[in-house]
């Protein structure tokens, strides 16, 4: 039940099938009413997982809703593990400040509990919301506005002529595209394996959603007859007095090379007509910030993305590697989910790792939070500590396991697509 301090309880529960539409529209409701074509709603509700969403019901009004999809995550070392994608989170205008989210919250990291998935992921509408339920910000995107026009590429990798590029209908080539993005899954921490139906996200294409440009379009890379690469776009055309003044928007892109991207970024850089190509959601490392000209000129600015939750402590530290070799002992604060609360002895190095209770004296001492913020290695623990959110207890504890928590490879983790 939810605690209701002017009124009945509401009640939560699993989401049945034929309730989806009603809870489905609760959702766009709080997120401002404008309906969504009928291509994204079939789509959603495809996706949608009733066994794993939750409603919260006042008689026959749903005023709360919250889903997991079944995702497994890249961590570091290349394991895919099992993580619930929390997702359509909403609360009723009518029914705020009356325990609904913190009682969706609590079943939903039971239930995920429950399931054996040791992490819960999510991407938040409000950051300042999710912390206080153990969520850190652990991956960020890059986006970028470059004035083609005066930003050249000043060099470009060899092999780039050797790629042949030709256009394809988006809906024709998912699958050679979704052969490429399986193949750099488990290269680079954060990215999601995609379960069958997923494939239709990259190229949903409402009118709705185009803000006055084409329909999507797309572009292979090719070598040797085999896909290495695909960007799917849009262009919107636009003239000043001084003649033609468009844009292009990079919808998503994926690459096996630096050959095969730094093709397929000529490419979108050279498209007739336009002055900006606009690039959104990108790794933080992305190829195309070392190949331009002027990265003032890209205008490049950061923005949160992938926030992670660890369920189950020991679990979670146990299935990503670390790339030095690390024994500490890590003091957890999780009044949210108590179980994970004490100490625990992490030793690991780039080959595994084991993480179990302990009863020895804390190294380093933080919060659920921080330790899902760094769990993907894009966030340093070392810097965290740095603004007072970790505490070292003993003297270079910190700097051990803020080396050891990096993502290695070389890779930034990244998260490729919204949920």
């Amino acid at each position: 039940m939810v605690t209701d301090t002017t009124g009945p309880a509401a009640t939560l529960r699993v989401l049945r099938r034929d309730e989806w539409d009603k809870w489905y529209d609760t959702l766009i409701r709080a997120f401002g009413g404008v309906p969504e074509s009928a291509e994204e709603r079939e789509l959603w509700g495809s996706l949608t997982e009733c066994d794993r969403s939750l409603g919260v019901w006042d008689g026959d009004a749903c005023v709360g809703t919250a889903g997991a999809f079944s995702f497994r995550l890249t961590v570091p070392g290349g394991a895919s593990v099992p993580a619930a994608g929390v997702t359509m989170v909403s609360v009723a205008a009518t029914h705020r400040r009356r325990g609904v989210l913190t009682s969706m919250m609590r079943r939903q990291l039971d239930d995920v509990r429950a399931w054996g998935e040791p992490l819960a992921v999510l991407t938040a509408s409000e950051p300042a919301i999710y912390g206080r339920f153990g969520y850190g910000a652990a991956t960020f995107q890059l986006n970028a506005e470059i004035d083609t026009s005066r930003v050249r590429l000043a060099s470009l990798p060899a092999g780039t002529d050797d790629v042949r590029l030709r256009y394809a209908d988006p809906a024709e080539v998912v699958d050679a595209c979704e052969a490429v993005y399986a193949q750099l899954v488990p290269s680079r921490p954060g990215m999601l394996a995609r379960r069958p139906g997923w494939e239709r996200l990259g190229v949903l294409d409402p009118e709705s959603g185009r803000d006055g440009a084409s329909p999507l379009q797309c572009v292979l890379a090719e070598r040797d007859g085999e896909t290495v690469g695909y960007a799917r776009y849009r262009v919107k055309p636009d003239w000043g007095t001084a003649g033609p003044n468009g844009s292009v928007t990079v919808e998503n892109s994926a690459a096996l090379d630096p050959a095969a991207d730094a093709a397929l970024l000529r490419f979108l850089f050279g498209i007739d007509l336009t002055s900006t190509l606009v690039m959104r959601g990108r790794p933080v490392d992305d190829a195309w910030q070392y190949l331009v000209s002027d990265i003032r000129r890209c205008r490049p600015r950061l923005r949160d993305s992938l926030y992670v939750r660890p369920v189950e402590v020991g679990a979670a530290l146990e299935a990503r590697t670390y790339q030095t070799p690390v024994d500490v002992v890590f003091e957890v604060e999780d009044a949210f989910c108590p179980w994970n609360a004490g100490r625990w002895r992490l030793s690991g190095d780039a080959k595994g790792a084991s993480c179990e209770r302990t009863a020895d004296a804390a190294d380093v001492a933080l919060s659920v939070r921080e330790l899902g913020a760094a769990y993907l290695g894009g966030v340093s623990l070392g810097a965290l500590g740095a603004a007072g959110r970790v505490r070292e207890v003993r003297p270079g504890a910190l700097a051990e396991a803020s080396s050891a928590f990096g993502s290695g490879g070389g890779a930034a983790p990244w998260l490729p697509h919204g949920f």
